[in-house]
């Protein structure tokens, strides 16, 4: 009886604990909003309206979600593993370019499947490969990965421009760019709208990431490894190659959101070009509770937001950086709440 009973409270909890802080963050940005003389409502009424209610505006709130989502995929292995890969932005970026500059040479050479797939495996490959220093000095020396792979991402953001000036320059252009893929070699557009392929891809490898980490024993171990890894190494689990294996998989997906990007959407790279999605992704997944059907949904609410607040800052005069502030303000009281249930759960246990 009393297990029905905590069943409902437990559901509620969780349930506050993830809609606490976006409402705290709406609540709190609203002030702002006020302080500075513009009306919230009206700000957020057209944020709801260009970003979901129109028809363009939800084309674009679909495609944007996609490099979102793979990137989510991505950190769910990561976070589920213990292990922060902050990396991202970096994996990405380098990702991009090595898909923009394959996918023209081959374009017309190829069949159009065969090289948006080759593009795809490659942009896949380099994010894996990019996160190889952080994982091996993580799984062989035991240094921190939050700092070798924020270095790794200021690094790698630097030689994605430096190859996009310099190597895969575009001759024909006067802004430096990578050659441009034909619209009609790039990702398959559903039912003749603006959205693309690169959503179904997307919401496949959350799907799949998702029964991975809690349905198979691959997933298990990355679990146990993220929980303790010193008894996971008594346990005899080969926490190294697992460490390896969960850096390879997260900068993997942040290499193909690279590509989904690419080969989806823009069809070139401009020099100096970063849309910063990494970080951006990370209080979604932890919102989520690294469950990949949650991380749809915020993920979407999250892509609606940043195509209606573009539209909405315009119209009422504010930064159109105002979302960050609502990002940075979300954190924070993600933080707040999961720091007040911390307490509340040591209170209970005392």
């Amino acid at each position: 009886m009393s297990a029905v009973v905590e069943s409902p409270r437990v559901w509620l909890g969780a349930t506050a604990r993830i809609l606490l802080p976006v409402l705290l963050a709406l609540l709190a940005g609203g002030l702002i909003l006020l302080i500075l003389g513009k009306d919230p409502l009206e700000y957020y009424g057209y944020v709801v309206q260009r970003g979901l209610l129109t028809w363009a505006g939800l084309q674009e709130s679909i495609t944007r979600s996609a490099p979102l989502l793979l990137i989510a995929a991505g950190l769910i292995i990561a976070f589920r593993a213990g292990i922060w890969n902050l990396g991202v932005d970096g994996q990405f970026l380098l990702s991009a370019v090595a898909a923009s500059a394959l996918a023209p040479a081959l374009a017309g050479s190829l069949p159009d499947w065969l090289v948006l797939l080759l593009s795809c495996l490659l942009a896949f490959a380099v994010g894996a490969l990019w996160s190889v220093v952080p994982a091996i000095l993580k799984a062989r020396y035991g240094i921190n990965e939050i700092i070798t792979s924020l270095m790794m991402s200021f690094l790698g953001i630097s030689f994605a421009n430096v190859l996009v000036k310099l190597v895969f320059r575009d001759p024909a252009t006067t802004v430096p760019q990578t050659v441009t893929l034909p619209v009609e070699d790039r990702l398959l557009r559903l039912f003749g709208n603006t959205i693309n392929l690169g959503i179904l891809i997307a919401l496949l490898a959350v799907i799949l990431v998702h029964l991975m980490m809690t349905r198979t024993a691959f997933g298990l171990k990355l679990q146990v490894v993220g929980a303790n890894p010193r008894a996971a190494l008594h346990a005899g689990l080969p926490v190294g190659r697992l460490t390896i294996a969960t850096f390879a998989l997260s900068a993997g997906f942040a290499g193909l959101a690279g590509a989904v990007e690419v080969v989806g959407v823009l069809g070139t790279i401009r020099a100096d070009w970063n849309p910063a999605y990494g970080l951006l992704v990370v209080p979604l997944v932890f919102l989520a509770r690294f469950n990949g059907w949650a991380v749809i949904a915020f993920v979407f609410a999250f892509a609606v937001l940043q195509i209606g607040g573009e539209s909405a800052a315009r119209r009422i005069g504010v930064p159109h950086f105002y979302v960050l502030v609502l990002v940075g303000l979300l954190l924070l009281f993600l933080a707040v709440v999961e720091y007040l249930d911390h307490l509340r759960r040591q209170r209970r246990g005392q």
